[in-house]
């Protein structure tokens, strides 16, 4: 588990941004410590920024200190803009794959602290953290907003699947799909367009090379079976024991495959 823990926030805007980015890049717990507005929760502010998180006042927890705060956590990470005595800042790029080996084990509740918005955290609330740590930036704009960078740190976290919508313009041809455009194509222009053997293999060689290779989406597909209906062929995918547009089609067949492998097994060990 994570723990974002912000140190006497004042902006209601950085707060309500930070729980979005936690919910993005969860399950992360949010915690303010002694925030700068006692309304902080309900500021019109945080309201707009937090949209879209379900009762998002509840999803927060107020303390009084930064101790209350890392009660339970097992590793503490400060991150620091300023150098900060002889306490060594390290780059969060080269600490980041210990901490994911750490998160991975499931023993761990880490805890990400991150100061003011002005002046950072304090001397005393440095001195509560394991270890500090900072982003690297470019020279034009060395500091980073306190939103931003739980954002970048959250999104650096991540490692999960994530959800994946579908991106706009249609969906990338299934294999399933694409063996049976490049069977129904050879079908049509090696077999019925192609005067020669010599055409039938320079075309059946063309699009065994084009089409195994290229970007296709659907709609490309679609586009290219009107092209084939239209000079005649009315092959279906069932025909040539496909079914691209059936849901897990593939991995029905893989499964199957594997089972009747195993099934096989034995009479080959015993041929």
């Amino acid at each position: 588990m994570i723990r974002i823990i912000l140190c006497r926030p004042a902006g209601p805007r950085n707060v309500g941004m930070i729980l979005r980015a936690s919910q993005n890049f969860g399950p992360c717990e949010l915690y303010l410590v002694d925030p700068g507005r006692p309304s902080m929760l309900v500021h019109p502010e945080f309201v707009q920024m937090s949209h879209g998180v379900e009762e998002a006042k509840a999803q927060v927890k107020t303390v009084a200190t930064l101790k209350e705060a890392l009660a339970d956590t097992t590793t503490v990470i400060g991150f620091t803009a300023r150098v900060r005595g002889k306490r060594l800042r390290e780059d969060w790029r080269e600490l980041l794959p210990e901490i994911q080996e750490k998160l991975a084990t499931g023993d761990h509740r880490l805890a990400l602290v991150f100061g003011a918005e002005e002046m950072g955290m304090t001397k005393e609330e440095v001195d509560l953290c394991h270890r500090l740590a900072h982003v690297r930036t470019s020279e034009q704009h060395t500091s980073l907003n306190l939103a931003v960078s739980v954002g970048v740190i959250l999104s650096s976290l991540f490692n999960r699947e994530g959800i994946l919508l579908p991106e706009p313009g249609g969906r990338m041809l299934s294999g399933e799909g694409r063996e049976f455009l490049k069977t129904r194509m050879i079908e049509v222009f090696g077999g019925t367009v192609a005067r020669s053997d010599e055409a039938k293999r320079l075309i059946t060689a063309s699009i065994e090379r084009v089409f195994s290779r290229a970007e296709l989406e659907d709609r490309d597909a679609r586009a290219w079976h009107l092209m084939l209906r239209a000079l005649g062929n009315e092959t279906r995918p069932d025909a040539m024991g496909l079914t691209p547009n059936t849901k897990g089609a593939r991995r029905a067949r893989l499964k199957q495959r594997h089972e009747d492998g195993e099934a096989g097994t034995p009479n080959e060990a015993g041929s």
